[in-house]
């Protein structure tokens, strides 16, 4: 009688990053991957986007690594800078002018 010995089930990880300009964000392209006997059974993807000076320490190594590359200080103070500025409102409430509010 011939035994069959149980598949070997394992899993692994591909990153596809890109560089998105004009400050270099970094989008992220993780493929989960089942390999059964070391053969691909499934691949399923999940991707997710970080801006400069988002915290990537518990991101892959490679996303880490291009972050520590492209996000200097200026390009970090750069993308601060393009982003829009809450409006705060000139219209006193009206507590503050003195009206009377009714419900």
């Amino acid at each position: 009688m011939e035994e069959h010995a149980a598949p070997l089930i394992t899993e692994g990880h591909e990153y596809k990053l890109e560089i998105i300009p004009p400050y270099s964000t970094i989008q992220c392209r993780r493929a989960d991957i089942i390999y059964r006997n070391g053969k691909e059974i499934a691949r399923s993807y999940h991707r997710h986007v970080r801006s400069p000076g988002d915290d990537v320490s518990h991101d892959c190594a490679e996303v880490q690594a291009v972050a520590s590359a492209l996000w200097t200080s200026g390009v970090v103070s750069a993308y601060e800078a393009s982003l829009p500025q809450e409006e705060t409102s000139t219209m006193p409430s009206p507590v503050e002018s003195g009206e009377t509010v009714s419900g």
